[in-house]
């Protein structure tokens, strides 16, 4: 027999243990602990009935194999033979990120198919590995935002063993894991939790659903959990890095606020496992202080200390370069001086005028603290995609040649560069908003607001797939054949050939901001980034260019081009074929 305890302050007079038709009475503990025994033998199925009621499943509960609703089965996560013991975990600082969703990512949508994809990412030459959320949601598809049992890995994906033979398989490959989870709210469709305790707030309101008590009465105990289920990610499953999603609807008004908790938790962890444990926070807030570290100096500013934050702007800019567009939030970054600045300094919006908000936003950077590897910038994302009313990628909206021109200059920024996966090789594939609701209310509400949503917004609702739809999410499901095929191929080698160059000359990943310098000339369409002794050139517009690169003496090659027809010419400047790029520097 072994212990098992639940947090249950809700129950009035007793909480049960439900084993099979049995049910046992548990212990009343202090601080509303309730506390009972467990057989030992594996695979052990239980759940936990609150003052006569119907069972419900362990709010930590570590497996869920029939999914939300189902019963707890009692796991133990050491129980596994991992080989990475010689595991020195990966750098941030320098790293560039991949993200992916394990349900489409391979046809099999499992970690153990993937599994079989990871050399590609190894030639492909990337450090982390992104994976979307896997906590247990109802149903087989959906992107994992919707999470309600935090602690178990979606069933459909393999469970709890296969993710921990997915981890050990990237570390054998060199390749660190970072995972995608979410603490601001839980999907609404099996979510018990509101039921053992006060793990919620109607003081606040997020725009997905209730928001987690952090600072109300009771919450001590709520944090401790989203903190243990941090610590779980770490140790038990040898996670290197947590991508915490919407940090900003983490409202919190503690003194002591969860994120720079929780940073102080992984400190110490990463001093206990010995090797670097990564938290890189979303935020809407275009806040620096989410990544200034703690400091006793208080001229120096002192902020939550977290490792990095995606910079939204640097893709909005990048967008709007490349594509045109110009409606929604990317009206702002039509601005002539947007990708400019936005090279060199994550935030466009730093204490600016946002027309999309009607407000000031953001906060300046100190670049010459804080250096660019804290943001981590792209090209595409599961959110900027996915979110798009047809789930339309890059590849679809522009022609391969000024791919490779966005590629060029993300992949040689100082920022930490991210890819979605399938980007390297322009997938033809979209990948669009697909859910499998086992609620039919909530199903049907999802599909129609999802129409609504995008008919406000001018498009015909008749083009936005049904979430609902099983051909949505086989449509977004990665063509692995398309790689080998023309354009896909030229696409990625140059992919690979950039990640190349990245880790071979420093000045491509030299992460200080105020080193960096930006000529983009907006009515031509040409862009010169410096970095060091090199220059990254892009020729946006369909016509050839002749691109100045200022010091024509310190370039004395063309050292990567998209288009053969690069060159030098007898002045140091750079004759530049329309829709293309090239990195120029010394031999």
């Amino acid at each position: 027999m072994t212990e098992v305890c639940v947090w249950a302050p809700f129950a009035r007079e007793s909480v049960d243990l439900v084993l099979g038709d049995e049910r046992v009475s548990m212990r009343r503990d202090v601080g509303g602990w309730w506390r009972g025994e467990l057989p030992e033998a594996p695979g052990t199925a239980y759940a936990f009935a609150l003052d006569g009621g119907d069972p419900r499943p362990d709010p930590r509960s570590r497996r869920q194999p029939d999914g939300p609703h189902g019963r707890s089965v009692a796991f133990d996560p050491n129980g596994f033979g991992w080989t990475d013991r010689d595991w020195a975990g990966v750098q941030l600082p320098s790293a560039v990120i991949y993200e992916l969703h394990i349900g489409t990512f391979t046809v099999e949508g499992t970690f153990d198919a993937a599994v079989e994809r990871l050399d590609h990412l190894v030639d492909l030459g990337v450090d982390l590995v992104e994976v979307m959320p896997v906590a247990s949601f109802p149903g087989r598809h959906g992107w994992g935002y919707d999470g309600v049992d935090l602690y178990a890995v979606h069933e459909p994906y393999g469970g709890p063993v296969a993710l921990q033979r997915f981890v050990d398989a990237c570390h054998a490959r060199g390749l660190g894991v970072c995972l995608d989870v979410v603490y601001n709210h839980l999907g609404p469709d099996g979510n018990y939790l509101g039921e053992f305790g006060p793990y919620f707030t109607d003081r606040y309101v997020t725009p997905w659903g209730q928001a987690l008590n952090l600072d109300g009465p009771g919450s001590d105990e709520v944090r401790r959990f989203v903190l243990d289920n941090v610590a779980q990610w770490l140790r038990d499953f040898h996670i290197d890095a947590l991508r915490l999603d919407a940090v900003h609807a983490l409202v919190d008004d503690r003194a002591l606020p969860l994120l720079e908790e929780m940073e102080r938790e992984v400190e110490s962890l990463a001093a206990e496992v010995n090797r670097p444990l990564w938290l890189i926070a979303e935020s809407d807030r275009n806040d620096p202080r989410t990544v200034t570290r703690r400091t006793p100096d208080p001229d120096a500013g002192g902020g939550l200390g977290l490792h990095a934050q995606w910079a939204d702007d640097v893709h909005h800019a990048l967008h709007v370069a490349l594509t045109g567009e110009t409606f929604g939030y990317y009206a702002d970054f039509a601005d002539p001086g947007a990708l400019a600045k936005v090279l060199t300094t994550p935030f466009f919006h730093d204490g600016t005028w946002s027309s999309f908000r009607e407000r000031t936003h953001g906060r300046p950077v100190d670049t010459l603290r804080l250096e660019g590897w804290h943001f981590v910038a792209s090209l595409q994302t599961h959110d900027q995609v996915g979110n798009r009313a047809v789930g339309d990628r890059l590849s679809r909206l522009v022609p391969p040649g000024l791919l490779a021109a966005g590629a060029a200059i993300l992949l040689t920024s100082a920022y930490s560069p991210m890819l979605f996966m399938g980007e390297e090789w322009g997938a033809g594939t979209p990948w669009q908003y697909f859910t499998d609701h086992v609620d039919p209310e909530l199903a049907r509400l999802v599909s129609e607001g999802r129409r609504r949503e995008f008919a406000s917004h001018g498009w015909d609702s008749a083009e936005v797939p049904d979430p609902q739809d099983p051909a949505t999410v086989e449509r977004s499901r990665l063509d692995w054949s398309e790689p080998e095929q023309p354009p896909h191929d030229r696409l990625l080698r140059w992919y690979r050939a950039l990640l190349t160059l990245r880790r071979q000359r420093a000045d491509l990943r030299d992460p200080h901001l105020d080193r960096v310098g930006v000529d983009h000339d907006h009515a031509a369409r040409t862009v010169v980034v410096t970095r060091g002794e090199h220059r990254v050139a892009a020729n946006l517009g369909s016509k050839p260019a002749l691109v100045d690169l200022g010091e024509a003496t310190a370039y004395r090659q063309v050292v990567l081009a998209w288009d053969e027809g690069a060159r030098l010419t007898d002045d140091g400047r750079l004759s530049l074929p329309g829709e293309s790029a090239a990195v120029v520097g010394p031999a």
